[in-house]
């Protein structure tokens, strides 16, 4: 099979190119995607685990730890016990994070409309009904 056939090198080019776009989107606010999803988790409900945080985002707790790391240096988030679990933490938005919310979801609109402005509203409507079937399971029966 030549490269350019092979499914994963398509989703691979294609997510290295929207990665870079959302990327320098978010610069100017020091956040990184991953960084994003991480408030934006927290925005819809605050003062989650670390591991309802990396399965909503799909990431391994190993990378999440990292990301939270760097976040909560920055102010962003911070790490409080959880009242119920002593051996669990919970994260937490500080005011900083919370500020973000608006102008990084600006940013990621942009990132988004830029991604998707040379493709039609079927288009648009299809590639993500395919993403999301190919992401459910894919090779299995």
């Amino acid at each position: 099979m030549e490269l350019h056939e092979c499914i994963n090198f398509l989703l691979s080019k294609a997510q290295q190119a929207v990665y870079r776009l959302f990327r320098e989107e978010l610069a100017p606010f020091g956040v990184t995607p991953a960084q994003y999803g991480v408030l934006n988790c927290l925005w819809n409900k605050d003062q989650q685990t670390p591991k309802q945080i990396s399965e909503t985002l799909h990431l391994d707790g190993s990378t999440l730890t990292g990301v939270l790391d760097r976040m909560e240096q920055k102010g962003l988030v911070r790490r409080i016990p959880d009242p119920h679990d002593r051996r669990t933490v919970r994260i937490a938005l500080t005011s900083k994070g919370q500020e973000l919310k608006r102008p990084l979801e600006q940013a990621i609109v942009r990132a988004n409309n830029k991604v998707l402005e040379n493709l039609s509203e079927e288009e648009v409507r299809q590639i993500k009904r395919l993403l999301d079937r190919l992401s459910e399971n894919p090779g299995r029966d």
